[in-house]
């Protein structure tokens, strides 16, 4: 179910796992705080919570907007953020070495996203990705998003591989939630983005990881319960 230790097909979140997208959002909300007056928001205070989308980093950039007004502000959110893809944020360390040894052992890697797969899409040429890549799903491109394990199932089948040859790796608990309800082994990402409430052990992962470092070693990845119960 392995090759050379690492799982034949290995799926990654994208924002807080493969990439520090914090810069390029933080970029973005200052953009939308000037254009109204507000000065710039510092990065601390919205990096913790770019694992939970757009609307939940509008709440944090204009928290005196009820949720309908900051509803409205989302279409001009991703307008800007668009502009401003992949110039401020990088890979996570460790993360091109990482992928680098699962293309080496023969494996194949992909990006099973909830942000809205145009962007993603816009992004992998970016980073340099687009042809490494072997399958990329986002947010909208079936109709449930994760938590629901279906974007993950739905990649494995593009890709041939079974579930109990596959391992996802997120940053935000519905990552592994979706993992687990796909029966894939699931590592959370330490390195990614958390709020301060957020205890990563009651999410229950097969495995976590302080870094991307960390999964260079073969013998650091998990097999799934699907491969376990056999």
């Amino acid at each position: 179910m392995t090759r050379n230790g690492f799982p034949r097909l290995v799926l990654f979140d994208l924002d807080g796992t493969l990439l520090d997208s914090a810069p390029d959002f933080v970029a973005t909300v200052n953009l939308l705080r000037a254009a109204r007056g507000a000065p710039p928001l510092p990065e601390g205070e919205l990096r913790p919570h770019v694992s939970k989308g757009s609307r939940a980093m509008l709440g944090v950039a204009f928290p005196e907007l009820d949720a309908a007004a900051r509803e409205a502000l989302v279409p001009e959110f991703l307008e800007v953020y668009q502009r401003e893809l992949a110039r401020h944020g990088a890979p996570f360390a460790g993360v091109e070495a990482l992928l680098a040894a699962i293309e080496a052992a023969g494996s194949r890697w992909g990006i099973v996203t909830n942000k809205p797969e145009y962007l993603a899409r816009e992004l992998l040429p970016l980073l340099g990705w687009d042809q490494r890549c072997a399958v990329l799903l986002g947010g909208d491109s079936l109709p449930v998003r994760k938590p629901d394990p279906l974007p993950l199932l739905h990649a494995a089948r593009l890709l041939g591989e079974d579930v109990a040859g596959c391992a996802y790796v997120g940053d935000d608990e519905r990552d592994i939630l979706a993992a687990r309800a796909a029966g894939m082994a699931s590592v959370v990402a330490l390195w990614g983005y958390r709020l301060r409430e957020d205890d990563p052990l009651s999410w229950q992962a097969t495995t976590m990881a302080g870094s991307a470092h960390d999964l260079l070693d073969a013998a650091a990845w998990p097999r799934s319960d699907a491969a376990l119960a056999r």
